[in-house]
Order: C-alpha cells, then sequence, then structure tokens
C-alpha cells in the first residue's frame, strides 16, 4: 500500500477567547502558553520527548473545540462549552523526529498543534515535559499510521484523543510495510526496539502486505518481534488486521480478500491468533471486530469507513473509519488491562 502525501492544513480563527487573554497568560515552564499561538496553530520550540498539555476552553459565546498535531494525531475530541464558562483538558503526546510516518519527511522541529472544532475557543495552554507517562508503541503499516493527507487516516492516528494526560501514542506505523520489511528496514525495528521501557504495551498490526510471505515465515516474524518486545521488558500485544471493505454476495465479508488470506493462502489472522494463544500475549482481534462493524453498517453505510466514495479505496479508512476502529482498540486496551480505566475517554 502505498504512502498518501495530499497535504491539506486549514487555518482556524481561535475565536475571542484567544484574542481576549493578553499573550504572557499562561506562559509557565519557560513562557510557554498563549504567545505561541496564532491563526489556529500553537508551536513549541521543544526537543524529542514526551509531553503533557494542558488546554483551558471556554470563551464568552458557547464553543466547541478540538486539538490536532504534528501529523494530523488527533489528540482532544471537540468539546462543548457553555457561554461564560471554562474547562480544563489535559493529554500527552510524543514528539519525534520524523514527525509522522519512520520513513516519511522529518515534518517541523518541536511540537505543532492545531486548534479546531466548531466554534473553537481556547482560553489558555501549557505545555510540560511528561514525567512519568506511559507509551504505547503502534508497529503496522499504513491502516495504522499517521497519514499525512486528507481524506487518509490510520486508526493509530486517531488513537490518542481517546487517552487522557499519563499515556501517550508513539505510531511508529509506516505505509507498505509487511513483517519482513519492518524487520529489515534499521528506520523501522531497529529504530524502535531501544525506545520500549519496562511495561510498555508493543501493538503490532502488520498483515496487509504480507501478500507474498509464506505462513513459516510470517509465523516467524511475529515470534520475533514478540521476543523483542519482551527482552526489553515491554508488553507485546498481537493485533489482526482491520478488514477489507469487500462483500460476497450474500452480504458477508467471508472471503479472502476481506479477511486478509494472502496468495499463498496463508490466513493472516488465523496466524496471529495462534502466535498469541502459543506465545502467552494478549491478542486484539480487530479483523473479528471491524468485520462485525462492516457487517452491521452494510454495503452502503460502511463506505463511510473507508474511502470508497472518494478514491475506490477499501482498504484505507477515512477519518470516520479510523476513528471507530481505534475506539475498538481502546476498549480493547482497558478489557485488557493495558491502561487504566481512569487514563481513557469514552464517548
Amino acid at each position: 500500500m502505498r504512502r498518501f502525501s495530499i497535504a491539506v492544513v486549514a487555518a482556524v480563527t481561535l475565536g475571542t477567547a484567544l484574542s481576549s487573554v493578553p499573550a504572557h497568560a499562561g506562559g509557565g515552564n519557560g513562557g510557554r502558553g498563549l504567545a505561541h499561538c496564532t491563526a489556529g496553530t500553537c508551536h513549541f520550540d521543544v526537543p524529542p520527548g514526551t509531553y503533557d498539555v494542558r488546554v483551558t476552553l471556554g470563551g464568552q459565546a458557547p464553543s466547541g473545540t478540538s486539538v490536532s498535531g504534528e501529523t494530523r494525531r488527533s489528540l482532544l475530541p471537540e468539546t462543548a462549552v457553555p457561554a461564560g464558562e471554562r474547562v480544563t483538558r489535559s493529554f500527552t503526546v510524543n514528539v519525534r523526529t520524523p514527525e509522522g510516518e519512520p520513513t516519511g519527511p522529518a515534518g517541523t522541529p518541536g511540537l505543532d498543534l492545531r486548534i479546531g472544532g466548531s466554534a473553537p475557543a481556547l482560553a489558555d495552554i501549557r505545555v510540560t515535559r511528561a514525567r512519568h507517562a506511559r507509551q504505547i508503541f503502534l508497529v503496522g503499516d499504513s491502516t495504522v499510521c499517521d497519514q499525512p493527507g486528507d481524506p487518509y487516516s490510520g486508526w493509530g492516528q486517531q488513537l490518542p484523543q481517546y487517552l487522557r494526560e499519563g499515556v501517550s501514542v508513539a505510531n511508529y506505523a509506516d505505509s507498505g510495510e509487511s513483517t519482513v520489511s519492518y524487520l529489515g528496514n534499521p528506520q523501522l525495528w531497529a529504530t524502535v526496539r531501544p525506545l520500549i521501557r519496562p511495561g510498555d504495551p508493543v501493538l503490532v498490526q502488520l498483515a496487509h502486505n504480507d501478500k507474498t510471505t509464506d505462513e513459516a515465515t510470517y509465523r516467524a516474524n511475529l515470534e520475533t518481534l514478540v521476543a523483542g518486545v519482551r527482552e526489553r521488558g515491554g508488553q507485546p500485544v498481537l493485533v489482526t488486521p482491520i478488514v477489507r471493505r469487500w462483500f460476497s454476495p450474500d452480504g458477508t465479508l467471508n472471503n479472502g480478500t476481506a479477511l486478509l488470506v494472502n496468495g499463498l493462502g496463508v490466513d493472516h489472522p488465523a496466524v496471529i491468533r495462534s502466535v498469541a494463544a502459543e506465545r502467552g500475549v494478549p491478542l486484539i482481534d480487530l479483523t473479528a471486530k471491524t468485520k462485525a462493524l462492516v457487517e452491521s453498517l452494510g454495503v452502503e453505510g460502511s463506505k463511510a469507513l473507508y474511502l470508497t466514495n472518494e478514491a475506490r479505496d477499501n482498504t484505507h479508512t477515512s477519518v470516520r473509519g479510523a476513528t471507530a476502529y481505534a475506539a475498538l482498540v481502546r476498549d480493547e486496551l482497558v478489557t485488557r488491562h493495558l491502561v487504566p480505566k481512569g487514563k481513557v475517554r469514552v464517548g
């Protein structure tokens, strides 16, 4: 699967809340605050690392504000605030170079946040280095990665909005990667593995591009990834791939194309389930969960989850689809006690 590099960034006016607050407001921690925000974007000149961001939202009129950052990551879902009131929300963000896909462009140095929503109102913002954050690493392909251009989005790009301060997502998924190429490219596994700390969950979803990988090699590669995570003290989590939106005549996805069976007859989800059971690894069966969701929506309703209408693409997800699939992953992280329930946002 190729990388999609259409870059569309819309500037958003912050409204009266931003203009009514002095430029030095929120300037603790080295002067970081609204002085770093203009025309819907806030830039903080910080080195790579993990940072806590606290925003105060609200203004004189009713408002609805969301926050995204770096390479189109959704960091805070739209938050409604009544007129004349203020609410504070916090989240933790990973800053790295490259800021998006590991084999993609470097991006801009520091932390860039974009203020959006139906009626954005930012009253204050503070950025501080996170001291005890848990990092969720993502190893995957283009259905998971931080896609650089609209309308594409990977589910890993949408996952951060469901997490509260103290848990960040380090998305090292990369377009076009198989288990073979991910292990073989020094920009990928050799870069990720040394960063894993004891207790960090590492979610692995690689299958879409293993079209010519035989079963023995595929199984061995998964086992290598699991062992590498455990050697670092991390918690490996195997994730079966999201389905392709490819309906059979009976209205189900009961076919090899939809369920990721490659040309050699390798049933990727089945192998992943087998390795997880044999190695005692937590499993997120995203194939089963996305199959159930797509089938419940039907042939027409499920088009909005993918880029069927926009690009005749039934593999890659829209923002809507990626957001729905990220919610499924969030629920599994809580169910399997990989993230404390109090560290996730619901709804």
